[in-house]
């Protein structure tokens, strides 16, 4: 028996990766995103991965509840259950709806939506498994975490047992501030005991904001040296993540926005102020507040007069040094699905736990 995974908004494969890394099998790929789902595919190939047992999915996930893909999914579904695989299903819907710094328009909002119609998908298909990610917004927002808590009745209600969490990146060695929650749900004749029996913290490296407390740095003027403290956890710092990555080589190294005018703006910002919501300078010796890169939010080069380039931010969030994105996206794309991805020791960490469990059950 193996574990398949049908992957929904799947953006350029950061989610998916991670459960692969972990063991898993990625056997269906849904991205409605033309240039997300043509950089998926790019990456694989370049890291000599195999395609998807039921290929690339460009399309809404709404189509596999408005009959017009519907027979193509529950059959895929089907034969993998037939075979005597478990399936799951991952996915994070998109969140603008649900950010605290997005459009907020909640469950009506375009997006808002798209959680609803994953929700569905899932009571319809019947997976064994699934993963719904999302933005902290969704749970500590009162109208939002309403919604939220509908939805998951509704899941309990089909037949699947749950277990929830707020999570930061930084638990899993990320290098970047990043709340996220975790829904897993697992079909109630499979489980036993999930409450007790499902450690979300067995791979995290800084559980429970232990991250936090540190003695980081605040700020240095742009420009200034600034010796290594040695006494931080290098490895959540964006300077190790840079020379790990060997950022300075890598194929998207020169992929970053040149400005027609602020120059002079990118000289007085002290690195390390990430007060303001745009033009934030990260610090070398200190971790990356979320890697968010659209909406005006600007991240600056530590100790270059410059935004952030593709490699960079890729490195931000934990990709391994050989994942590259198409050199004919436009930077835009570019922004868009690094900053939508999932963290990749995040999904590891995430796929090595459900793994666990699935094992023991």
């Amino acid at each position: 028996m193996s574990n398949v995974i049908f992957s929904f908004f799947s953006g350029s494969g950061f989610l998916d990766l991670g459960f692969e890394k972990a063991g898993f099998e990625i056997v269906f790929v849904n991205e409605v995103e033309n240039q997300f789902i043509k950089a998926y595919e790019f990456s694989r190939k370049t890291m000599g991965h195999s395609e998807p047992k039921y290929g690339y999915q460009a399309n809404s996930i709404e189509d596999y509840l408005n009959n017009e893909d519907e027979g193509y999914l529950n059959d895929s579904v089907n034969n993998e259950s037939r075979i005597g695989n478990l399936v799951g299903f991952i996915g994070g819907p998109p969140c603008p709806d649900f950010s605290v710094g997005g459009k907020n328009a909640g469950k009506t909002g375009e997006n808002g939506k798209l959680s609803r119609s994953y929700v569905e998908c899932i009571k319809k298909y019947k997976p064994d498994w699934f993963v719904f990610e999302n933005v902290k917004g969704l749970w500590r927002t009162k109208k939002h975490r309403e919604f939220y808590d509908e939805l998951k009745k509704e899941l309990s209600d089909s037949g699947y047992d749950l277990n929830d969490r707020l999570i930061n990146s930084l638990e899993f060695g990320v290098p970047q501030d990043r709340d996220r929650i975790i829904l897993f749900g697992v079909k109630k004749n499979i489980h036993e005991k999930i409450d007790k029996d499902f450690f979300w913290e067995r791979y995290m490296k800084y559980p429970n904001k232990s991250a936090f407390s540190y003695k980081w740095p605040e700020k240095s003027p742009f420009g200034e040296a600034f010796k290594a403290p040695s006494d931080l956890p290098l490895e959540l710092t964006v300077e190790y993540w840079f020379n790990k990555n060997k950022v300075h080589l890598h194929p998207n190294k020169d992929h970053h926005f040149t400005p027609r005018a602020g120059l002079a703006k990118f000289l007085v910002i002290d690195e390390g102020d990430t007060s303001k919501k745009s033009y934030k300078r990260l610090h070398r010796f200190r971790y990356s507040p979320t890697a968010a890169y659209g909406n005006n939010e600007v991240h600056l080069h530590p100790t270059k007069a410059r935004r952030i380039s593709a490699a960079e931010a890729m490195a931000i969030q934990s990709l391994p040094c050989d994942f590259e994105l198409p050199s004919s996206m436009t930077l835009s794309a570019m922004f868009k699905t690094i900053g939508n991805g999932v963290p990749y020791l995040f999904s590891y960490g995430i796929a090595k736990t459900i793994q666990d469990y699935l094992k023991d059950e």
